[in-house]
C-alpha cells in the first residue's frame, strides 16, 4: 500500500506530504479497509466483511461493496459519497472524486451476473458523475463532472453531459477533474446555439405556412361555401 501512497503524492495537485496521505486521505484508508474486507469475503464470511464495509462507509464516507474488484493504485481523490457497486471492476490507476458512483440499473429479475461498470486502466472520473449499468469505461477515458454515462467509452475518450456523449478522442481535449478544455466547450455550445437558431428558424417557416394555410381555407369558403372543410 505504500506503492499507492506515493501514487497519490505524484497524482495529487496539492502535492501532499508522506504523513498528509497517510493519516488525511479518506481515499487511501477506504484502499485500506476494502483490500482487508475482499479477502474476508473470499473466505466466505459475507456477513462479516460487510459489517466492516459499513464501519468503513462510517469512517471514510465512501461505500464499496467488498466483493467489488479494485486493481493497484486505484485514487479516490476528497472520496465523499462515492459508491461502488459489488460486481464493479476498477482497474490500476484509476482516478475518482467525490460523489462518483458505479451503479445497477435495476433491471427487473435481474439478480447474478454483473450488473455494475468495468473502469478500465488509467482513467478519470469527474465528481458527481453516475456510470450505470454492465458497461466499459476504456482505457484513459475522462468522464466529465456531474456526467450520467449508461454506454460503453471508447479508449482515450472524453465524454460529457446527462446522457453522456463523447466530445473528444485520444486525450487531446480533455483537461482536469475529467473535463474537457475550454476550447472544447466553446466549440460544444456554439455548436447548441447554432441548433437552436436553427430550431427558431423552421419555427418561424412553420408558423408561416400555418398561416398560409388558413388563408387558402378562407379563399375557398367565400368561392364555394357548399364546400366541406377538412
Amino acid at each position: 500500500m505504500f506503492e499507492l501512497l506515493r501514487s497519490i503524492q505524484k497524482r495529487d495537485p496539492a502535492n501532499p506530504t508522506f504523513a498528509e496521505v497517510l493519516f488525511a486521505y479518506n481515499g487511501y484508508h477506504a484502499m485500506l479497509i476494502h483490500r482487508m474486507n475482499n479477502f474476508i469475503w473470499r473466505l466466505g464470511l459475507r456477513g462479516l466483511a460487510r459489517f466492516f464495509a459499513n464501519i468503513g462507509r462510517i469512517i471514510t464516507g465512501i461505500e464499496i461493496h467488498p466483493e467489488a474488484s479494485i486493481g493497484k493504485n486505484v485514487f479516490i481523490d476528497h472520496g465523499t459519497g462515492c459508491v461502488i457497486g459489488q460486481t464493479a471492476i476498477v482497474e490500476d490507476n484509476v482516478t475518482m472524486y467525490h460523489g462518483v458512483t458505479l451503479g445497477g440499473v435495476g433491471r427487473e429479475g435481474q439478480v447474478d451476473g454483473k450488473r455494475h461498470p468495468t473502469l478500465k486502466k488509467g482513467c478519470t472520473v469527474g465528481a458527481g458523475s453516475q456510470i450505470l449499468g454492465d458497461i466499459i469505461i476504456g482505457e484513459n477515458a475522462k468522464i466529465g463532472a456531474n456526467s450520467v454515462v449508461t454506454t460503453n467509452i471508447p479508449d482515450g475518450a472524453t465524454a460529457i453531459g446527462i446522457p453522456a456523449r463523447v466530445v473528444g478522442q485520444n486525450g487531446h481535449s480533455s483537461g482536469a477533474y475529467g473535463m474537457p478544455s475550454r476550447k472544447n466547450m466553446e466549440e460544444v455550445v456554439s455548436t447548441m446555439d447554432d441548433i437552436v437558431s436553427e430550431l427558431g428558424k423552421i419555427k418561424e417557416v412553420l408558423n408561416m405556412n400555418k398561416a398560409d394555410s388558413g388563408k387558402i381555407i378562407a379563399r375557398e369558403q367565400l368561392f364555394d361555401k357548399d364546400k366541406p372543410v377538412d
